[in-house]
């Protein structure tokens, strides 16, 4: 019998390409998200709320790989994966500025899904600061590339 209003009681989630990851308090993501704005580093044709939103589906997923609500940590992770807090190479910029366009807009939920999807369950284990390491060794190498 659920305690709580919405809670689902002795069911596995349901899994698959596309069908999201299910977690607790996950708006909390937003919030966490909140704390870097007007702080990436974006070059010319990215926008703060495409980065923003890419990276809170990235730390959704990560946060619920653990079955917890998301954390600091989480955000930090797919921005440092992506180069959004720092110099990023140039090659990893356009790749990116194509795969986060339109990440935050009406049609973001297949965009973000998409980025989620792509980060290899081994990378979202590292902590954010290996995390940025292996991208700054090779970018592709963490995203399974």
């Amino acid at each position: 019998m659920a305690d709580r209003p919405g809670e689902v009681v002795g069911a596995e989630p349901v899994a698959g390409p596309g069908l999201g990851n299910q977690g607790p308090d996950q708006g909390y993501a937003l919030k966490l998200a909140e704390r870097f704005a007007g702080k990436l580093v974006l070059t010319p044709g990215e926008r703060e709320d495409d980065a923003l939103a890419g990276c809170v589906a990235v730390a959704l997923r990560r946060a619920s790989m653990f079955g917890r609500a998301p954390v600091m940590h989480d955000l930090r992770l797919a921005l440092e994966l992506f180069g959004f807090l720092g110099e990023a190479d140039a090659e990893l910029v356009a790749w990116r500025r194509d795969r986060f366009a339109g990440a935050a807009g009406h049609h973001g939920y297949h965009v973000n899904m998409r980025l989620a999807d792509l980060v290899p369950t081994e990378t979202l284990r590292l902590t954010p600061a290996a995390a940025a390491e292996a991208r700054t060794d090779n970018w592709r190498a963490p995203l399974g590339l």
